[in-house]
């Protein structure tokens, strides 16, 4: 068997909407392929898992070992009860749906999940947790993201005692792009890190699953795959361990 066949298998959310490629201007299901450089680099193979209806998240997540919910637009403050602040992206339902519908299943089977930017709000949210829906109305200050693709540095300093510390020791430099974070925690999260003005930069489930999600973009700074290789190792024990598919 070759090291490839080996590698566990790691799922990755995709984006589904309009996209350009030479004279094609099409809807179309993409992701940045630094996250899947990332998951490639940790150890893992890649699957693509655009959005699609709910009802097939059992059926997909029964060929992987590992998840990621990626990130992308805005959550649905209908979610989680609020009315949409005027700086909230349009919904994107059929994705919110896919991965709600995703992460219950894969908690349900104790499957590895890694949340970015917002996957980490999915799974507050999906967990009755809340979110900040503007964070420059809460800090005054749009430095977590300054618009036109530009990703701006945040430090996060780590809990002790954490899944994340244990993986990426006591702070992290990541390049962030967001207006959104974590308010209310969601049931059964503990907070892993967070940043000098207290915004909340990573949240987990404590306990032998893995489940992290940070709100920075550790696709960004590849020279550093802590996390990816935390995921793909957690997923390959998964595997060898046979858990329900």
């Amino acid at each position: 068997m070759s090291a490839s066949e080996t590698r566990p298998v790691i799922g990755l959310t995709t984006y589904r909407q309009r996209a350009q490629s030479g004279v094609w201007d099409v809807q179309a299901a993409f992701l940045p392929a630094v996250y899947l450089d990332g998951v490639t680099l940790g150890g893992g193979a890649v699957t693509l898992l655009p959005p699609q209806p709910a009802d097939n998240a059992a059926r997909v997540l029964d060929g992987l070992d590992g998840l990621v919910i990626t990130g992308g637009a805005d959550v649905d403050p209908g979610a989680y009860g609020d009315d949409p602040h005027p700086h909230t992206d349009t919904p994107a339902g059929d994705r919110d749906a896919w991965e709600f519908a995703l992460l219950a299943r894969a908690l349900e089977r104790r499957m590895p999940v890694l949340g970015i930017c917002r996957g980490a709000q999915v799974l507050n949210v999906a967990l009755g947790g809340t979110l900040h829906q503007h964070l420059p109305d809460l800090l005054g200050h749009h430095r977590h993201r300054l618009g036109e693709a530009r990703f701006s540095t945040t430090e996060a300093r780590t809990v002790p005692g954490t899944r994340l510390a244990g993986l990426v020791g006591a702070g992290v430099r990541g390049k962030c792009y967001h207006h959104q974070a974590i308010d209310r925690l969601g049931e059964g999260l503990t907070v892993s890190a967070t940043d000098a003005e207290g915004v909340i930069e990573a949240v987990e489930i404590p306990g032998e699953h893995f489940v992290v999600a940070v709100q920075w973009h550790p696709e960004e700074t590849l020279d550093d795959v802590r996390l990816f290789t935390g995921l793909v190792r957690a997923a390959a024990s998964h595997a060898a361990a046979g858990v329900d598919r």
